[in-house]
């Protein structure tokens, strides 16, 4: 595939995906609304903007540190944060307010990146992760902007999937970018494997581990006056597929487990799905928004955005979604930030590395299926000296691999954009 033949499809696909969102806006009004910021039609920002981009709100979280960073660096430019999902785009607005601007990102289309690009003019595009878009990174060369793709991954099955389907596209749009920033080494030579060029690729590590959580006490203790006194099982970011078989295994070890369950859905629009599952398997649920305090109930619904920091604050023991069902895992390091023991299941190849890490430092253990979910959870609730020891662990390999955003900021510094 070629650029030219990338753009026609990608205009072909342009109704289609729009009318995904329309759809999607059905159950999640907020994929409806400002659908002309995704077509390019944003206000001229004055000059002087640094934009970055977080898909949604993991590498927003993620991002946070960095965006501080240069906040405290640039006072003189504004930030543009750009997310694609609505999930991200709240978590912007609830975090920075109007400390900085935020649009969503422009459907990758010559036509909409070149408008999009001319209204806001940036001095610098900073890119999180895997956000590889051919037009964008064209037109922001060929305007001379420099763009750098930061804490950057790529896994074995997408350097596969690049090289089957586009290996001539990868390398060219690649080698558009000023900079690409690893999470560690083995993203580095697959970035070099799929055709970017060595004095492109650096590593710089993994922001993720710059961690510095704040977490909000007057939130925290809200949630402690619902908890009460009962210990507490956070099952955080959970997907479809997921909850029930966590609610199926609950049930029949419920006798083993003396605490109350919180379960937060990954996504917002599966929150009712979620409170319908467990009333069927006549499991007591309330929802968080309902402020109820838990006395008798089993679960509480985090149906609330922006609290996940303080479900780990309150919690005994954490485990991470996405890890029981193939959608790759979440991250770890926020519950290991605060130093709360973590389960994960088989599914992490999204942090396979740091799931490693975490296993090969006692700091975190994995399970084969709900079952065993549970049984190590009855473990870990019964021998506070495990769970420590877990969570200790976990929080001293995060302070371990601190680092990454100093290296982030005296690259992004080499490009003199000052005014």
């Amino acid at each position: 595939m070629n650029q030219t033949l990338y753009n026609l499809i990608g205009y072909l696909l342009l109704p289609i995906m729009l009318l995904r969102l329309f759809f999607k806006g059905l159950t999640t009004p907020a994929y409806g609304k400002r659908i002309g910021e995704r077509l390019g039609f944003v206000s001229s920002i004055p000059e002087g903007v640094i934009w970055v981009h977080c898909v949604s709100v993991g590498e927003f979280r993620a991002a946070t540190v960095l965006i501080d960073a240069l906040i405290k660096q640039y006072p003189q430019y504004q930030i543009l944060i750009t997310s694609t999902t609505p999930t991200g785009s709240q978590a912007i607005q609830d975090t920075y307010q109007k400390k900085v601007l935020h649009y969503y990102f422009p459907f990758d289309l010559p036509l909409i990146v070149n408008r999009y690009v001319k209204k806001i003019n940036p001095k610098i595009c900073i890119l999180l992760e895997t956000e590889i878009w051919p037009s964008l990174f064209y037109t922001l060369h060929k305007n001379k902007i420099p763009s750098l793709l930061v804490n950057a991954r790529l896994s074995p099955r997408s350097l596969e999937r690049y090289q089957k389907f586009a290996p001539k596209l990868a390398k060219k749009t690649l080698n558009k970018l000023n900079v690409i920033a690893t999470q560690n080494q083995n993203s580095a030579q697959r970035f070099i494997k799929l055709g970017a060029n060595k004095d492109k690729v650096m590593m710089a590590g993994n922001i993720k581990f710059e961690l510095n959580p704040t977490v909000n006490k007057a939130i925290s203790k809200q949630l402690n006056d619902l908890v009460g006194k009962r210990k507490v099982v956070v099952f955080a970011s959970t997907h479809k597929g997921e909850e029930v078989q966590i609610i199926e295994a609950y049930a029949k070890q419920k006798n083993k487990i003396d605490a109350l369950l919180i379960i937060i859905p990954r996504h917002p629009e599966r929150f009712n799905e979620v409170y319908k599952l467990a009333q069927k398997n006549k499991i007591n649920i309330i929802n968080r928004s309902d402020n109820q305090v838990c006395t008798h109930c089993d679960i509480l619904l985090g149906d609330s955005m922006g609290e996940m920091m303080n479900y780990f604050d309150v919690a005994n023991v954490v485990f991470m979604g996405g890890s029981l069902v193939k959608t790759g895992g979440h991250n770890m390091l926020e519950p290991a930030a605060l130093a709360k023991p973590i389960l994960f299941g088989t599914h992490v190849f999204n942090f396979a590395e740091i799931s490693t890490d975490l296993l090969n430092q006692n700091a975190a253990i994995q399970v084969q299926n709900a079952d065993e979910l549970f049984v190590k959870i009855a473990l870990l609730l019964t021998h506070e000296e495990t769970a420590q020891s877990l969570g200790n662990n976990a929080q001293q390999y995060l302070q371990s691999k601190q680092g990454a955003t100093s290296k982030l900021m005296q690259k992004i510094t080499s490009y003199h954009f000052q005014k």
